[in-house]
């Protein structure tokens, strides 16, 4: 059984950074993908980054481009996703999702694995 435990969150100033990790467990990950979503109060929940276990190659939503970085360790089976400039807007709980299929796609319902979540909170 595959589980994903994120860890990072907490309560930052807007203009500073804060790293979120994501490890996942119940099989060797190689291949597939690894995502981070957001939801905020009252909003859907949406793609933020992505990652492909095989290659590292990643994606970004255009909100959090040249902000964000995702990096992944195969040794550690992790994800992380560094947050560098925070807004408050980037105020959200932060979810880990994985799929199998080594496709990179920006919609949650395509993913089969979940972390219970992270809350990250970003003070102006």
């Amino acid at each position: 059984q595959v589980r994903l435990v994120e860890s990072g969150g907490g309560l930052v100033q807007a203009g500073d950074s804060l790293t979120l990790s994501c490890v996942a467990s119940g099989r060797t990950f190689s291949t597939g993908v690894m995502a981070w979503f957001r939801q905020s109060p009252g909003k859907e929940r949406v793609f933020v980054a992505g990652i492909k276990w095989s290659d590292g190659s990643t994606g970004y939503a255009n909100a959090v481009k040249d902000r964000f970085t995702m990096s992944r360790d195969n040794a550690k089976n992790t994800v992380y996703l560094q947050m560098n400039s925070l807004k408050p807007e980037d105020t959200a709980v932060y979810y880990c999702a994985g799929r199998d299929a080594e496709v990179m796609i920006n919609s949650d319902k395509y993913y089969n694995y979940w972390g219970q979540g992270t809350q990250v909170t970003v003070s102006s």
